[in-house]
């Protein structure tokens, strides 16, 4: 099979296609067919070994998992003896929670790591959703504590995480304000967004007492500045955790006060089968920026690493329907 493969860390360059063998499938593990697969800034700082603590994670010297990616969409080629939830031929999407990633033609995972596909999405964007949903879902419903009619503020809200963040705030009935470039300031709208900031024009933090939660989906601002914007109890939760965070975590601990809470994203089938429920109901859409063959992955790379991504951006994987 075809996989995209990186020996050592540096430019998109050392991403190379190669082909490896099939993996083997085990008792209660299946193996997917890919159709296509996202690319997120985690592929960009693992591709690197940047920061440092990357390499505590991935391997300090060359990466031990060769292979990058974590969201994909697919089809069931084949199952373990143990497996019964899925049969060969379902349409299925997820992201992986260890081991080799996703941009390869065939994957094996276990049951916690897949769900079925929504009726109502194509596989590309079915690839985009996995961790950008799981993302905005946790970091707003378990670390922002987002109630009915707060006033919620998504930094990023054009990129993958952001756009999600945005619909899912709706749905839990609060007032959005999305913050993003000139360009995408009608995309955001159209999302769902009660409000928008063109943040060339304007800076949010400048306002006093206003919001409730600000979940900075792009790592592109501090606590410490926004801190001025948010509520007496307000919260900021970023997708960022670093050493300096988690001590301003442990400083502002006070649930009375403002906090700050960094996160891990967990893999949890629970939390997919929610966004799985919001996007068949209509309330939650993926937005995709543009798509990339598998050849082509270094250039889907270099564009990934400018940061001005409107959505996800996805590999395409063989013959995707």
């Amino acid at each position: 099979m075809k996989a995209v493969v990186y020996e050592k860390y540096g430019s998109p360059e050392v991403l190379k296609l190669r082909e490896i063998k099939k993996p083997p499938v085990a008792d209660d593990e299946v193996l997917v067919k890919v159709h296509a697969a996202s690319i997120q800034q985690t592929d960009i700082r693992f591709r690197k070994g940047t920061p440092f603590l990357v390499r505590i994670l991935a391997g300090l010297f060359k990466p031990k998992n060769q292979i990058l990616g974590c969201d994909y969409s697919g089809v069931v080629e084949a199952t373990g003896e143990n497996v019964t939830e899925f049969n060969v031929g379902d349409e299925v999407y997820g992201q992986l929670d260890r081991r080799t990633g996703t941009h390869a033609e065939y994957i094996v995972v276990t049951t916690k790591e897949l769900s079925p596909k929504p009726k109502n999405l194509t596989f590309v964007e079915a690839a985009s959703v996995g961790v950008a949903g799981t993302i905005a879902l946790q970091c707003l419903r378990d670390h922002g504590e987002i109630r009915q009619g707060q006033k919620v503020l998504v930094n990023g809200a054009s990129g993958g995480i952001g756009s999600i963040a945005v619909q899912i705030a709706k749905h839990y009935g609060a007032e959005v304000t999305g913050v993003c470039s000139t360009t995408n300031l009608g995309m955001v709208k159209s999302l769902g967004a009660d409000h928008v900031i063109d943040y060339t024009q304007e800076d949010f933090t400048e306002k006093v007492d206003e919001y409730d939660i600000i979940f900075d989906a792009v790592r592109k601002n501090t606590f410490a500045k926004s801190r001025k914007a948010l509520t007496q109890t307000g919260i900021y939760v970023t997708t960022e955790l670093g050493p300096s965070l988690m001590l301003q975590m442990r400083m502002n601990s006070n649930p009375d006060g403002k906090r700050v809470v960094g996160m891990l994203m967990k893999v949890d089938m629970e939390d997919l089968g929610l966004l799985t429920e919001l996007i068949e109901a209509g309330e939650v859409k993926p937005v995709i920026d543009r798509t990339y063959p598998l050849e082509d992955i270094a250039d889907a790379h270099r564009y990934v690493e400018k940061g001005h991504a409107r959505g996800r951006v996805v590999m395409i994987v063989g013959d995707t329907p």
